[in-house]
């Protein structure tokens, strides 16, 4: 740290432009230990970021001393996502980062309330992010919503169930991923209107997706993609790399599962029967798992799938109102709710819900509130499988009426966990 940054700072936060970013860049890069030059850092997200338009970067700017430097940094681009209700436009945010001296001074605070200002201005409901670490973003409005699993198996112990479903029409083919493209595009279209949390990529995200240059293997093989295709077309697929090593013993190489997605059930049989089932291969490894995925339950010996659950996806609600009003709900329920938000003051205040299977509303009311909570655990428990109950139970959230939250639980429920599966 130099004498510099130990001063007293002030600092602006303001937009950016594209001869600019480089140096966002490189900020960004160090606080998260990319330890790539900036156009490195640019290259790999080019493809999901809109770099030809600047006007949701925010950076933070030291002005003190007449000359402007960057120390912070933030974006965030819009995309869709699966949520109770159907595709909702979301800010994905990403590239935040703070210049390693200027830690806990409040710059990422400035920028985080200036990017919730700016989302809710265009009229936003939803912001998204996966989080490098999970103790940050809790203090800004950001929940838990999705968990989801890493996961391996040994090849000895993968045979799938004898009675797993099985379909004589469809057909296993295994190509490069990039001669099968729209194969996997028509499928993930499908996954898309019925997985919570899933998100239609567009053609850069798929090139980013099915990125195969060899200096980006990390030693595996070429991304190889498994489809199952059906009288009517394709309906799963599989992408993966292998990595052969032998031993003494014999062979002992890994297979590498990228993603898998598939829309009937016997797909997912024949999908996981290839990957279970490579010859030379000893170990296979899974990165993103849903937490119900079927393998689960189509292993013959489930016991010996390891697996370990992590966050993925935190959630904010930009506005709390809008986001209850437009979510369906399994059961009927009224609550009021005294909602905390500290960086999105629009939001702070008591809202009535009332909601059924038919829809709900939500307004702003004097009653006395039968639950206090923060806007933190309304995003974690917005996609149906983190409980209030829980936040309750730990002193977090107050209960004034009881069994309030168990209602509220019982209506926000979800049977189907989400699952995102791709970092942004």
């Amino acid at each position: 740290m130099t004498t510099s940054d130990r001063r007293t700072t002030e600092w602006t936060v303001r937009g950016t432009d594209r001869e600019e970013y480089g140096e966002a860049a490189r900020v960004i890069g160090e606080a998260l230990l990319a330890g790539d030059d900036p156009d490195t850092v640019l290259e790999r997200m080019r493809p999901i970021h809109d770099f030809e338009g600047y006007e949701r970067v925010r950076v933070a700017v030291d002005d003190t001393g007449g000359a402007e430097r960057i120390i912070g940094a933030t974006n965030h681009f819009p995309f869709e996502m699966h949520l109770p209700g159907g595709l909702r436009p979301v800010a994905g945010v990403t590239g935040v980062g703070v210049w390693p001296t200027y830690r806990r001074r409040g710059v990422l605070s400035s920028l985080m309330r200036r990017q919730l200002a700016d989302i809710h201005g265009a009229g936003g409901r939803y912001a998204a992010l996966w989080a490098s670490e999970g103790a940050i973003y809790g203090r800004f409005g950001y929940g838990p919503a999705v968990a989801e699993t890493a996961a391996w198996v040994e090849r000895t112990h993968a045979a799938l169930r004898p009675d797993a479903p099985r379909d004589p029409d469809l057909t296993v083919h295994l190509a490069h991923s990039s001669e099968v493209r729209a194969d996997l595009e028509a499928v993930h279209g499908e996954v898309v209107r019925t997985r919570l949390g899933q998100v239609p990529r567009t053609a850069p995200w798929w090139d980013r997706a099915l990125r195969d240059k060899p200096e980006e293997r990390g030693g595996k093989g070429r991304l190889l993609a498994v489809v199952v295709r059906g009288p009517r077309g394709p309906v799963g697929y599989a992408l993966y790399r292998t990595a052969g090593k032998w031993e003494s013993g014999g062979p002992q190489g890994t297979l590498h599962v990228q993603e898998v997605r598939a829309t009937v059930p016997a797909a997912w049989t024949l999908l996981y029967e290839h990957l279970l089932d490579r010859d030379l291969i000893a170990r296979i490894e899974f990165e993103f798992m849903a937490v119900d995925d079927p393998l689960v339950h189509l292993l013959a010996n489930p016991d010996r799938l390891v697996r370990e659950i992590f966050t993925s996806l935190w959630v904010r609600l930009v506005d709390v109102p809008g986001a209850l009003a437009e979510r369906t709900y399994t059961a009927p329920v009224e609550a009021v709710l005294a909602v905390t938000d500290r960086y999105a003051p629009w939001n702070a205040g008591t809202w009535s819900l009332k909601a059924g299977l038919e829809g709900a509303r939500v307004e702003a009311t004097d009653a006395a509130p039968d639950v206090s909570l923060d806007v933190s655990h309304l995003g974690a428990a917005y996609l149906g499988r983190t409980t209030l109950t829980g936040y309750g139970a730990a002193g977090l959230a107050t209960e004034h009426t009881p069994g309030a939250l168990a209602r509220l639980d019982a209506a926000l429920y979800r049977p189907d966990a989400a699952f995102n599966g791709v970092i942004f």
